[in-house]
């Protein structure tokens, strides 16, 4: 991921010195277990721990001959041990140091990205307690439907961060697997407790059945959840967008001093941090389709899955991190314009109400289908005509006859729209 959109923590877990401080512990916890065993020398365990070095320059070089990473990496780590060095790898495979070790970092980012959605959750949670009670239109197929709460709008984006973070915390359990079982699987050359001695010591669960290498279903239902958290951001970063275009402009992003908007037009205030984070969304998606194909693979393992989760790992996560950081400081900041929701609400004269009426018809005794025309018909004049709706119904015998003036004009009562605002808080909120 380029700079840009990098955070310098998450960025840290993907470095090539993170990367082979990783393999240079599961190589070093597997000679303290062999060690254990009675396979290698104490000593030689200790020496690893104690001359355990690498230079990434030195790797590089080496590979560029061996075309193998874990052998570069081997040879430069045996160039400091000595000796010693003859017993690390013993029965062990280049999986069983790339498996586990991509695990690690997969918990690692999970981490990182667990706090990011706490600052989301923390945010939005603030803003809907603000507006719990400020009156909003709610639209159907961006039309305007009924009335209803920016609280309640913000409340039902924290209650989809909330699942997010339990999938997450799913995610990040079923990532956590360590293999070290040798070439195709079978321990024939190590013993199971190495395994589990060295998942022990880096916070992992042992792979209960690894072939040569941890199932990539595990790593398709990460990058699953990753996409779907970054759904979840696009899909607040659209309602915001269409919140602050200017025929609306009931919020808007939060507008820096010396900010500018365009280079062409000085009275430009554009949602550049939303539409941003909707682009972000679309690479985080860009991994779950690879992530899927990689759990195909061929017998006990081939390497088609590598470059795509070399690419992705880092990709996904970090653009990920990014756009977490960037849509909490978005919701925490956000301008909102209650005098314009309200007066959005009653562009229409009223119409938002047309349902209580009909209901209200229904109560009376009226056929639905004719309550349903009275309503209309009377709506229409306002749509295409721009008459008043409440002036309308009271005006119309038909709709007199069954309801008296104070009977309508009850049904024009904001407040009841609002009345389970409390009820759906305490669910989401508790």
């Amino acid at each position: 991921m380029i700079p840009r959109y990098s955070r310098p923590e998450m960025t840290r877990i993907w470095e090539p010195e993170n990367r082979f401080r990783i393999w240079f512990e599961i190589e070093a916890h597997a000679c303290d277990a062999q060690a254990e065993l009675g396979v290698i020398p104490k000593e030689a365990a200790k020496e690893v721990w104690a001359k355990g070095k690498w230079e990434i320059a030195r790797i590089d070089e080496i590979e560029r001959e061996t075309k193998h990473d874990v052998i570069a990496f081997l040879t430069n780590l045996a160039e400091h041990v000595g000796p010693a060095a003859r017993f690390v790898h013993q029965g062990m495979t280049s999986s069983d140091v790339l498996d586990t070790c991509l695990a690690v970092q997969m918990k690692q980012a999970a981490d990182i990205l667990l706090t990011d959605l706490d600052k989301v959750l923390a945010a939005l949670k603030k803003r809907a307690l603000e507006h719990k009670m400020t009156p909003t239109i709610g639209r159907s197929h961006g039309i305007h439907a009924e009335p209803t709460t920016f609280g309640l709008k913000l409340a039902g984006h924290y209650a989809a961060f909330d699942r997010a973070k339990k999938r997450l915390l799913a995610a990040r359990d079923e990532i956590a697997t360590c293999a070290i079982s040798g070439a195709v699987g079978t321990f024939a050359n190590i013993d199971p407790r190495v395994e589990a001695h060295v998942a022990a010591k880096l916070g992992l669960k042992i792979e209960p059945v690894s072939t040569q290498i941890i199932p990539r279903d595990r790593h398709a239902m990460f990058f699953a959840v990753l996409g779907v958290i970054a759904s979840s951001i696009e899909n607040l970063a659209i309602e915001i967008r269409h919140l602050q275009r200017s025929e609306v402009r009931e919020a808007e992003e939060y507008f820096s001093p010396g900010q500018k908007g365009s280079s062409a037009m000085p009275h430009k205030r554009n949602p550049v941090l939303t539409e941003n984070l909707t682009g972000l969304a679309r690479i985080v998606r860009a991994a779950v389709n690879p992530a899927l194909e990689n759990v195909a693979l061929w017998h006990e393992r081939d390497i088609s899955h590598s470059a795509v989760e070399r690419v992705f790992g880092p990709d996904a996560t970090i653009a990920l991190d990014f756009a977490l950081n960037r849509l909490a400081g978005v919701v925490d900041k956000l301008i909102v314009y209650p005098e314009a929701m309200k007066r959005n609400l009653d562009t229409y004269g009223g119409l938002v109400h047309s349902q209580r009426v009909l209901l209200a018809l229904t109560q009376a005794g009226v056929a639905r289908e004719e309550s349903y025309q009275l309503v209309q018909r009377n709506a229409m004049k306002v749509w295409l005509e721009g008459k008043d709706f409440l002036t309308e119904l009271k005006s119309d015998p038909e709709v007199t006859a069954r309801l008296k003036p104070a009977q309508i004009e009850e049904c024009f009562d904001l407040g009841y729209h609002t009345k389970h605002v409390d009820t759906v808080f305490a669910r989401v909120f508790g």
